[in-house]
């Protein structure tokens, strides 16, 4: 300091932050260039609906996000009929549904948003009816079913099917079902009674697809009904045929894809108008080849053209 004096001193360091911030500069990223964090926000598909859909979904999003850096996809369920609330309401981009939106819901989301939702078969699922893999019975008829799950029906006992259920003491049928809002819940109802008849009071309704095999699978006494890709080892999935002379076939993909299973449905998407941008984006690859590989793997049955 003393050879160049205090003047001389105040000029170097000058010299030495204006260097410096000449290689900060020049190192510093182009124009349209973006630092970690200054990257560009994701657009957030919001999706929401069916407990049956809820595990392809969620495998849906999860592969989604893996493969784009534009948007990330945020799954919920609750039941068909809460998907489409959320879609009345305008609070998701996509309902899930394993039941057709109804004529009045798709007026009241049209009315209340301004957009018509706009439907997509994403796949289709084969209804299973499950049974505890020790019930001695391996196959049922639709006329039975709604015997033992409509009004009055006249079939409670498993002796009333023709079998001693050695494990199930009581004898007594326990019916699990599905809670009303759920897609599921409409689909068997009406595949059973049609629009004539009601449900029984008086059986176990639960929440989730899952939740009914994992009961099942836990109550030797029980039948229910869920998605077929729900089957663990501790159910047996019963063979149905339409009615007492008709043939009996079981719940696969080879049997829904020929039509010959009968309670089987499409699973749908519903979007909030017509789909653009990162919403079409997404739907458009659900649709893809490469995400109807994950119905299958999932135990739903695809589209065909894929």
């Amino acid at each position: 300091m003393e050879k160049y004096g205090w003047a001389g001193y105040t000029i170097i360091c000058i010299l030495v932050v204006l260097a410096c911030g000449y290689v900060i500069t020049g190192c510093s990223p182009k124009d349209g260039e973006s630092t970690a964090g200054e990257a560009a926000a994701q657009v957030i598909i919001k999706n929401k609906g069916s407990d049956t859909m809820v595990n392809l979904a969620q495998a849906w999003a999860e592969m989604y996000t893996g493969i784009t850096s534009t948007a990330s996809v945020e799954v919920s369920g609750g039941g068909s009929g809460t998907g489409v609330a959320a879609l009345i309401n305008g609070t998701v981009d996509i309902a899930n549904c394993s039941r057709q939106i109804k004529p009045k819901e798709l007026e009241q989301a049209t009315q209340n948003t301004g957009k018509v939702p706009q439907e997509f078969i994403v796949g289709y699922d084969a209804l299973a009816v499950y049974v505890h893999h020790d019930t001695p019975l391996n196959k049922i008829t639709i006329p039975q079913l709604a015997e033992i799950y409509g009004e009055d029906g006249t079939i409670t006992k498993w002796s009333d099917l023709g079998i001693t259920h050695t494990n199930c003491p009581s004898d007594k049928i326990i019916r699990i079902s599905r809670q009303s809002n759920s897609g599921t819940y409409f689909y068997f109802r009406e595949a059973l009674l049609g629009k004539t008849r009601d449900f029984e009071l008086g059986s176990l309704d639960l929440h989730g697809s899952k939740d009914v095999v994992e009961v099942i699978g836990r109550t030797p006494c029980a039948i229910g009904y869920s998605g077929m890709g729900y089957a663990t080892s501790h159910v047996k999935m019963l063979e149905v045929a339409i009615a007492d002379d008709a043939p009996y076939y079981a719940p696969n993909l080879e049997n829904v894809l020929a039509k010959t299973y009968p309670i089987a449905r499409p699973l749908y998407m519903y979007s909030l108008g017509e789909p653009t941008g990162e919403v079409k984006a997404y739907l458009d690859w659900i649709l893809s080849a490469e995400g109807q590989k994950i119905v299958e793997k999932l135990g739903f049955v695809p589209l065909a053209n894929n």
